[in-house]
């Protein structure tokens, strides 16, 4: 049987089992002390080919976990020639979501309900860490780690086209009622003037030169939606015939028309009805919005 050696730091010894089928064991040992104690185990389980489980019950606080689980993962990827390595732990366990990452392990989403607990479906929060992963304890490592916690807020880019008349152009969507303006989310890696272009482009054939911003709106949670940046582009003043050059879709935009502002109300959505009679009486400044509403110190 081929000898099974200790893992070890300034501070910490880990000594695996041998292999037991999928199975490794490290009991976990303080040697920085006099004498040294035990704190707990670590295993990693081989779920899929290339791929562990990681799992620990650790006494000593975040920073002994912390090397403990960067340790096990050096063994996992060299020893073993695990290619992933994986950790599932209860949304509400933030020191255990924090170990996770400190020891160089991404978060990687919410499995809704994947564990049952004393009879209640439970989330189950995923942080992965691939052998080929920047290491943690480097600048590109530790951004991307924190890239994966952080907040990821969805922005709109809509344009307000305005006619010789005042009117605004709005669209008849396929999936809602509401009247709605050109424009809509904004790719991944896609800065929102271009994204306001592209579904010009999309949704009517024709992408108009963008002339500013005329207001930038916070969106709250909303039916389902998480919250949102919105930027509400100037599509510049136009001849009314310029609805007849562009063409629908006729998939995600049914139909255009012109609108005056006393008539919005019923047509379009209650943010729409708040801020846009606003914007259009005062096209010429920059409309900071909170729901639809001004921001006022």
């Amino acid at each position: 049987m081929t000898a099974v050696h200790p893992l070890s730091d300034d501070e910490l010894t880990l000594r695996p089992s041998q292999p037991n089928g999928q199975l490794v064991t490290f009991d976990v040992e303080r040697t920085d002390v006099e004498p040294s104690e035990p704190v707990g185990t670590v295993e990693v389980r081989q779920t899929t080919p290339g791929v562990g489980l990681v799992t620990w019950a650790l006494d000593g606080g975040i920073g002994v976990a912390e090397r403990t689980v960067r340790l096990v993962a050096e063994y996992a990827f060299g020893e073993l020639g695990l290619e992933r390595l994986q950790v599932e732990v209860d949304p509400e366990l933030h020191s255990s979501g924090r170990i996770a990452i400190r020891s160089g392990f991404r978060r990687e989403g919410i499995l809704r309900g994947a564990a049952l607990a004393d009879g209640e479906r439970r989330d189950v929060a995923i942080y992965g860490r691939r052998v080929d992963d920047p290491r943690p304890d480097t600048v590109t490592g530790w951004t991307a780690l924190m890239d994966s916690t952080l907040p990821k807020k969805r922005v709109i880019a809509h344009v307000v086209v305005r006619d010789t008349a005042g009117r605004v152009l709005l669209c008849q969507v396929s999936y809602k009622k509401d009247l709605e303006l050109p424009g809509g989310v904004v790719e991944p890696d896609e800065d929102p003037a271009t994204g306001a272009s592209r579904e010009m482009q999309e949704e009517l054939g024709t992408a108009l030169p963008l002339l500013g911003v005329l207001a930038i709106d916070w969106l709250p949670r909303w039916e389902g939606w998480g919250d949102a940046v919105e930027i509400l582009y100037d599509g510049g003043v136009h001849d009314p015939s310029l609805i007849d050059r562009l063409q629908p879709d006729g998939f995600e935009i049914k139909d255009l028309s012109w609108h005056a502002p006393d008539e919005l109300a019923g047509l379009v959505s209650p943010l729409n009805a708040r801020r846009l009679p606003m914007i259009l009486a005062a096209p010429d400044q920059l409309h900071n919005l909170s729901n639809g509403s001004p921001i006022t110190s």
